[in-house]
């Protein structure tokens, strides 16, 4: 039995994690969960997994809850200490870390500080502080799990085969999103409903308007160079919009291993839960002769620019990765609100990059300070 707690249990992954957990319940006990503000749903988790403790970002969502449900019924606390005790409580063994954004960040650092495994779905962890993070996880001897598919998929592919000179690339696979084969012009009139709605996959506003820009591709280049420790020379993008293949590693003698499987995130989230093991589903199996055909081709930088953008940020180092994660953040979130355009969230972001001196060596209180005067900026520009 392995007790878990899941930071993000409103989101797709945190709702897909608990899937998985109701499909095993000889296998996980839910310990604690933590959201941002939907208050509802937690309270139908909390009645079917009775955790000990949750968390709601919101103070005021939290303070409702909390009268509505009573005392004595399962501990109820607010804002980023109060996830942070969900993640560090003591009879919690492994953190599912899938709260979107910078916001997770935080809670998951005290939970490889607190020695728990990490299921890591929260790339923006990695981005903004990839460096103080793996470090704390190799003094702590904590291993990061990732969930992400392109991730387990190379640390699928990898098994059996960690050697870092052994390795020529990792292929990061896309599926280029709803938007691959517009045109600028049709770019320029993209609306709202038409970004949110993923070929593929079923997820989060946020993360969906990442995937229509390639920027949840560039993220996670820079998650993937310092989950498996690869430069960023190293690390190629290549879009493949049936998303069979979740992603794949080439090595020195030229072969390719890659991790296949229908696209959906029960699969890679279950395999981190029960890592090294593997657990007996009943997802959908794979049908050669119905997914025939797949396709592959070179991202296009000059229509989807914020993969370059990316890229240019790993390159630069520093602070530059947290202030790209903290400009889009706050630029898609204009996006979502109606504020902005569709085409203006990379322009506004390379904007926000081209004004940013970039400091090195930073511990994490400098992350948070260059994460809140990047949000500040970029407020300005929008």
């Amino acid at each position: 039995m392995k007790n878990i707690a899941i930071l993000g249990s409103s989101g797709s992954i945190g709702r897909s994690t608990l899937d998985i957990v109701r499909a095993h319940p000889d296998k996980f006990r839910v310990i604690g969960l933590a959201v941002q503000k939907n208050v509802k749903l937690l309270e139908e988790q909390i009645e079917e997994f009775r955790p000990e403790i949750v968390a709601v970002h919101d103070v005021q969502a939290a303070k409702a809850l909390k009268q509505k449900i009573g005392r004595g019924k399962v501990k109820v606390l607010s804002g980023v200490e109060g996830t942070t005790e969900v993640a560090t409580h003591a009879k919690v063994d492994m953190v599912v870390a899938a709260i979107v954004g910078a916001a997770g960040m935080l809670p998951t650092l005290r939970a490889i500080q607190s020695r728990k495994k990490i299921a890591l779905a929260n790339k923006e962890t990695l981005v903004m502080a990839g460096e103080i993070m793996m470090a704390e996880a190799e003094k702590n001897k904590v291993k990061l799990l990732p969930v992400d598919s392109e991730h387990s998929a190379i640390f699928q592919s990898l098994e059996g085969n960690k050697k870092a000179h052994h390795i020529k690339k990792l292929i990061l696979t896309a599926s280029g999103g709803p938007f691959r084969e517009k045109t600028m012009k049709e770019l320029g009139k993209v609306t709202l409903k038409e970004a949110l709605h993923h070929p593929n996959w079923d997820m989060g506003p946020k993360i969906t308007i990442d995937s229509s820009t390639l920027m949840n591709k560039g993220l996670e280049v820079i998650e993937a160079r310092w989950l498996f420790d690869v430069p960023p020379e190293q690390i190629e993008v290549v879009v493949h919009p049936q998303s069979i293949i979740h992603s794949m590693v080439e090595f020195i003698d030229t072969s390719v291993i890659a991790q296949i499987g229908v696209p959906d995130m029960r699969v890679p989230i279950s395999y981190a839960l029960h890592y090294p093991h593997r657990l007996k589903n009943d997802f959908p199996s794979l049908d050669f002769f119905e997914k025939s055909t797949w396709t592959f081709h070179k991202p296009d930088i000059e229509r989807f620019p914020c993969l370059r953008l990316a890229f240019e940020a790993l390159k630069t180092g520093g602070t530059m990765t947290a202030a790209l994660n903290s400009a889009n953040e706050v630029a898609v979130q204009a996006f979502l609100d109606g504020r902005i355009r569709y085409l203006q969230i990379p322009r506004i972001i390379e904007e926000v990059l081209g004004r940013h001196v970039p400091r090195h060596g930073c511990g994490i209180d400098e992350i948070l300070k260059v994460d809140e005067e990047t949000r500040r900026k970029t407020e300005e520009i929008i």
